[in-house]
């Protein structure tokens, strides 16, 4: 498949002409997903076209199995260089590609996530060949409504945790910043335009990769530790480690690196104030050049 169906780029298109910008992101839902939001305390629902399709978690679940440790395992080129055999089960969350490690030195992932629709119509099937049913999937609304389009089956019975972007949450006009600057539930550093947030039930800011969204909820977990994997940011222009040359997906990670890095910046701040260590696995990683240095603990070459 292609990255997004012609039909999809229409709707986006059509959707702002007649809504404006402020709500040109209710074409994510478009036609068909209702959704109710999960509390702490109340499951949420997912509906496609007048029928249920699956629950929603709350965020609440994903803290109550994570332990000390959480990983968050992305799909840059670098990934290829890290032994992650030794990784403890129930610590990685993995992002797009890097689902491709379950059943191979991930063994057992704390959760998967991806925000983006073009990943769904490009490799849904590597969701259905190794996805189970008991590990949380943190997914948008663009890729609920994208993977009820192809097979809503595909949801039924799994562990659903939405990631709302809260600049531009479900069913609600386009939010200003002077708006989410007041949420007690939000933190935003208007020098870098970069923010976090501390109840992703109530929406996370969205930063130019879904690392960025990932790294919100491994807070929200409060392990001692968050360790990095493949989030190179600085090669996105070369093949990811399950692509090769000729099967390469168009990538926007270059073009937001500086968005995505001064998120990473402001969660590790915030991180040290808790005591929230966040260490950086990635060799070619722009983070390091934003301070984060290279820890090589699994690294195949490091001596034992």
């Amino acid at each position: 498949m292609s990255d997004r169906p012609w039909h999809r780029s229409l709707i986006k298109t059509g959707t702002r002409l007649l809504l404006g910008s402020a709500r040109a992101h209710f074409q994510d839902r478009f036609p068909g997903l209702s959704l109710v939001r999960a509390t702490a305390s109340t499951p949420g629902t997912v509906d496609y076209r007048g029928k249920p399709v699956a629950r929603l978690a709350s965020a609440c679940l994903l803290r109550a199995q994570a332990g000390d440790e959480v990983s968050i395992i992305g799909s840059g080129p670098s990934i290829a260089g890290n032994d992650l055999i030794g990784l403890p089960p129930r610590t990685a969350i993995l992002l797009n590609g890097a689902i491709s490690l379950w059943g191979g030195p991930i063994v057992a992932p704390l959760a998967i996530a991806v925000e983006d629709e073009r990943f769904i119509w490009r490799h849904f099937d590597l969701l259905k060949q190794r996805v189970s049913d008991q590990t949380p999937c943190l997914f948008s609304v663009e890729v609920l409504r994208a993977i009820c389009e192809i097979d809503p089956g595909f949801l039924r019975e799994r562990t659903i945790v939405l990631i709302d972007d809260i600049r531009k949450p479900y069913g609600v006009r386009r939010r200003r910043y002077d708006l989410i600057e007041t949420f007690d539930f939000a933190l935003r550093d208007v020098a870098s335009n970069a923010g976090l947030s501390f109840d992703p039930d109530r929406g996370v800011f969205r930063g130019g990769s879904v690392s960025v969204s990932a790294l919100q909820f491994a807070l929200f977990c409060a392990p001692k530790s968050i360790g990095l994997f493949g989030i190179d940011i600085s090669n996105a222009e070369q093949p990811r480690f399950y692509e090769t040359k000729g099967s390469m997906a168009a990538s926007g990670i270059a073009q937001a690196e500086a968005r995505i890095v001064a998120h990473f910046v402001l969660a590790r701040k915030v991180a040290a104030e808790r005591g929230i260590a966040i260490l950086n696995f990635s060799p070619v990683s722009a983070l390091i050049g934003a301070g984060f240095g290279y820890d090589d603990r699994f690294s195949p070459s490091r001596p034992a």
